[in-house]
């Protein structure tokens, strides 16, 4: 069970990785198998499903992302908390607003990401 302090305090690192753009920082927060999915993977990588699978197939997406938007930087506006769940709620560097659903093993780290952009 997710409790809110660790899901505010995952959080609040969870982005600072993001805004530092190291990338092995980011990838501390999630197992070497996790699943991510997301309209920018069929975007970005040509992938329909839009899920990837495992740190391998996932770097290349990240780091591409990260190559093409020098300037991206996550603003955390709210986290919600689920059973052994949490959604971060942040605007981005264009203001739009983005929800990242995590899903987490008992040891606190993600298997899975999903992550859902607004427009404003």
């Amino acid at each position: 069970m997710i409790d809110k302090n660790w899901a505010e305090e995952f959080a609040k690192e969870w982005i600072e990785a993001w805004n530092s753009h190291d990338l092995e920082r980011i990838f501390s927060h999630y197992t070497d198998d996790f699943e991510m999915s997301s309209p920018l993977i069929i975007e970005r990588m040509n992938e329909p499903s839009g899920t990837l699978k495992g740190k391998d197939k996932i770097r290349p997406y990240w780091e591409n992302g990260l190559k093409q938007t020098p300037d991206l930087h996550f603003e955390l506006e709210n986290v919600l908390v689920g059973a052994n769940s949490l959604t971060i709620l942040y605007k981005n560097q264009k203001n739009h607003q983005v929800a990242e659903v995590l899903i987490f093993n008992n040891d606190g780290k993600a298997v899975n990401g999903n992550a859902h952009y607004g427009k404003n």
